[in-house]
């Protein structure tokens, strides 16, 4: 049995302040995109991970999916499992791939063993892997605050409009991302921004990694200014980078970006 676990993207980034946790409040956007991940379950001798395509960073026994297994096998009577991942999602990009993977197995192994779980339930358990990974579940366009992880619906909509994403040869680590970051409260509510016209985003709305992101990666910042040059209406950074996406009006091609880096179009 197998589904699809898609990416996302973020319309906005705002890190509000440092919690005592260690971790940091935050609002965003999160938006869900049209790049895959395959995640497979079939039965199996021993529980185990099989990771092919994109290479992933750290032990195959760490994986995300494991986790989320183990999770629900503390609650259920599950018997073991081999999970296949196929890894078409950029990683270290902010698009939320792993935590994707993990949200997408969650229901994928509650479908298939009948375990009744409500989306609420499945959140709960998706929230103890990742402040993102929560999103999946229920895989529509919300605000985002606290860790990443309290949610309320928005009324986003942008499937009329072609959006493009690039992933440059770039892999952006925590440490390089919040390294140098003041956290501070915006201006004005992203919940507030987000409702302007996509043609007013520009200006408006932001994603406070750039800043530091774009200093140490000065190619990332190329590839947004290639985008504005290319007609776009709107680009950003998504996450804590690297990876940067555009919304045009009408459906493009740029090959010049094609030539260093990974393009997705129409996600």
């Amino acid at each position: 049995m197998l589904t699809f676990a898609n990416a996302k993207i973020n319309l906005g980034l705002h890190i509000t302040e440092k919690r005592p946790d260690g971790y940091h409040n935050l609002e965003t956007i999160f938006y869900p995109a049209r790049v895959y991940d395959t995640v497979e379950i079939t039965s199996a001798g021993e529980t185990s991970c099989i990771i092919r395509g994109i290479d992933i960073p750290g032990e195959v026994t760490d994986n995300i999916c494991l986790q989320a297994y183990d999770l629900l096998k503390n609650d259920f009577d599950l018997p073991a499992l081999q999970i296949t991942l196929l890894k078409n999602i950029p990683v270290g990009a902010g698009l939320g791939g792993g935590s994707a993977d993990a949200a997408f197995l969650i229901k994928l192994v509650n479908k298939k063993f009948e375990l009744g779980l409500t989306e609420n339930t499945m959140e709960d358990y998706a929230r103890q892997l990742g402040a993102d990974c929560a999103f999946f579940i229920r895989n529509q366009p919300v605000y985002a605050e606290g860790r990443g992880d309290q949610f309320s619906a928005v009324a986003t909509d942008l499937s009329s409009k072609f959006l493009v994403l690039v992933k440059p040869p770039v892999h952006v680590s925590t440490a390089d991302a919040f390294g140098g970051l003041r956290p501070s409260p915006p201006v004005n509510p992203l919940k507030e921004l987000i409702q302007l016209p996509v043609s007013e985003w520009k200006g408006n709305i932001k994603n406070d990694f750039e800043d530091t992101i774009f200093l140490k990666y000065p190619e990332i910042s190329q590839i947004k200014r290639d985008l504005y040059h290319a007609g776009a209406t709107f680009a950003l950074m998504s996450g804590s980078g690297s990876s940067v996406f555009a919304i045009f009006e009408h459906a493009v091609t740029l090959p010049d970006l094609e030539k260093t880096n990974r393009v997705f179009y129409n996600i």
